[in-house]
């Protein structure tokens, strides 16, 4: 069955993109691959997928794509029938990708209204073995967001996009996996939007030493340091200059993607962080607000 199988890149549109695109590479740890007027791309050192982040000059802050991998092109094609038989908006068919690393995808509006991209054959990018203590990202690790109805979101990433539920924490966030990754996605209530993107760090030791890089070149800590209980996971937010959040994670849990029996964790303090240890909680970051641009494409 096609299904997604990965996460590739995010796409923002910016308000204040020099700042944004200062902080990706000189405090957060990624390297810049191509740019043009008022866009740049970026990767990680320690993973081949070509970009993961994409940085576009806007006249508001928002959400300009999240994109998704699949294994071949008549992978694409499929998924893009049961997106458009799902009664989803089609913002472009399969068609040659343009963008740094090329591919072949199409996009569309989840029905909550966030643009999604899907993929296959994007070009494969340097890498190299990362060493303890670097504290940089080695790539995506997973994405949190938002809907007004989180049980109907949840039903369209498992049925039309092959997703599989991992976890619950109580009936509120759904853990969703798409490979051997405990979560590739989660979800919450809200308003749709995202709530934060996290990099995967090679250790808890490489987490700790980005989190004291931010804090010297001047970006506090909002929640953590911390380890969640579903998937396990080592966590530290902050956010960007323009007030996205992010995070750096480490050791999420591997799981069998057939095999995986989900369950529900009760809320609690120590479910959330069994650490128990670090500043802030969720109440600290940023508040879920709609998305400013949902339903419309981004032009590029």
């Amino acid at each position: 069955m096609s299904r997604v199988t990965e996460i590739r890149y995010v796409g923002y549109g910016v308000e204040q993109f020099d700042s944004e695109r200062k902080f990706y590479v000189e405090d957060w740890g990624l390297a810049e691959v191509a740019a043009e007027d008022g866009m740049a791309w970026f990767k990680t050192h320690g993973h081949d997928e070509h970009h993961v982040l994409r940085l576009r000059k806007a006249g508001t802050n928002h959400i300009d794509v999240i994109a998704l991998a699949t294994d071949t092109r008549g992978d694409v094609d499929a998924l893009h029938a049961k997106v458009a038989a799902a009664g989803c908006r089609i913002i472009h068919p399969p068609e040659e990708l343009t963008a740094p690393g090329g591919g072949y995808g199409f996009r569309f509006f989840s029905p909550d209204g966030l643009p999604f991209e899907i993929s296959s054959d994007v070009a494969r990018a340097g890498m190299r073995a990362m060493e303890k203590w670097e504290g940089v990202p080695v790539k995506i690790s997973h994405i949190v967001l938002h809907s007004p109805d989180h049980k109907a979101m949840v039903a369209f990433f498992t049925d039309v996009l092959g997703f599989r539920v991992s976890d619950w924490l109580g009936d509120f966030m759904c853990f969703l996996r798409c490979n051997s990754a405990h979560h590739r996605l989660a979800l919450l209530p809200g308003p749709p939007c995202l709530n934060h993107v996290a990099y995967d760090m090679l250790g808890v030791d490489d987490m700790m030493r980005g989190v004291s890089r931010l804090r010297k070149r001047g970006t506090d800590l909002r929640w953590g340091p911390g380890r969640h209980t579903a998937g396990n996971n080592t966590f530290s937010y902050f956010t960007t200059p323009n007030g996205f959040a992010v995070e750096y994670t480490s050791e999420l849990d591997e799981v069998d993607f057939d095999a995986h029996q989900d369950q529900v964790f009760d809320p609690g303090p120590q479910v959330m962080d069994q650490w128990g240890v670090g500043i802030g909680g969720p109440q600290t970051m940023p508040h879920p607000k709609p998305d400013p641009c949902l339903f419309q494409p981004a032009d590029v």
